[in-house]
């Protein structure tokens, strides 16, 4: 792949809402020696055409931006409003010590507008000293990323309607990459805008059902259906022990895990 078509991602994390180990719990996998079974709270960096676009701001935010050393972003993109996915948005504001240019956040509406209640101090008055400069978009559709340290061309993204539960929210796909996380089903609208990826990042919280969330079963007959060259689960809980339930799975599907970083096409 040449450079201008290459997109490099990294999962900065990987865990469901308490993260792994979970506080007090001595189970097997709280107490691995595995770092895979170490998970932080679920959110992932694309970079694409020179961008940094986050998808997710959880509550490990500031560890893992200092983890994988980040130094540019963008954008951001909320798949919807949930604690683990966004209370680490004030964690941004070292991004503007050096570029003052408005970061823009783009999210489903339902999400936006609890986003902006949330943090009324960044998106309505602006009050906090050297409060981040982000801008709050609402999207239906597809739009685009610009650059905001200099003249690259914009990043396209398309969101993908999934169901969280009753919760309508957001996944994304950028190019060949795409992003499903806390996901209970997909509409069949959705699945079209899934066709021909390289890559598919997909919710798989433990091997039992639960009612908002893919078992890892259900996971793996989605990732079937999709077709993606290569699938990655996400979000695991602590009934996951990562070098078991990796070995089960089919060819061309892995459990992801925090730092794992991979290419596809743009």
């Amino acid at each position: 792949m040449s450079e201008a078509s290459r997109m490099r991602v990294t999962l900065l994390g990987t865990g469901t809402s308490t993260g792994v180990p979970v506080i007090g719990c001595t189970c097997e996998v709280c107490t691995s020696a595995d770092r895979r079974d170490h998970r932080t709270r679920s959110s992932c960096y694309v970079e694409a055409g020179g961008l940094g676009i986050v998808i997710d701001t959880g509550p490990d935010f500031r560890g893992q931006a200092l983890r994988e050393r980040l130094t540019r972003v963008d954008a951001v993109l909320f798949t919807h409003h949930h604690f683990d996915h966004v209370v680490g948005l004030d964690d941004l504001r070292p991004f503007f010590f050096a570029n003052r240019r408005p970061m823009p956040c783009y999210a489903r509406a339902n999400t936006a507008s609890v986003l902006v209640a949330m943090f009324g101090y960044i998106f309505q008055d602006g009050s906090y000293p050297g409060v981040a400069r982000l801008e709050m978009h609402a999207v239906d559709g597809p739009f685009a990323v610009p650059d905001r340290y200099g003249n690259r061309p914009p990043v396209p993204v398309q969101p993908v309607e999934v169901y969280h539960g009753d919760l309508p929210m957001y996944g994304y796909r950028i190019g060949r990459f795409a992003y499903l996380t806390d996901t209970s089903a997909i509409p069949e609208a959705s699945f079209a805008l899934l066709h021909d990826l390289d890559v598919l990042v997909l919710d798989a919280l433990r091997p039992e059902p639960h009612r908002t969330h893919f078992s890892i079963d259900q996971a793996v007959a989605v990732a079937e259906r999709i077709g993606a060259r290569q699938t990655y689960f996400v979000h695991m809980s602590h009934n996951v022990l990562h070098a078991e339930a990796d070995a089960r799975l089919p060819a061309g599907m892995a459990l992801g895990y925090d730092g794992l970083t991979f290419e596809c096409r743009r």
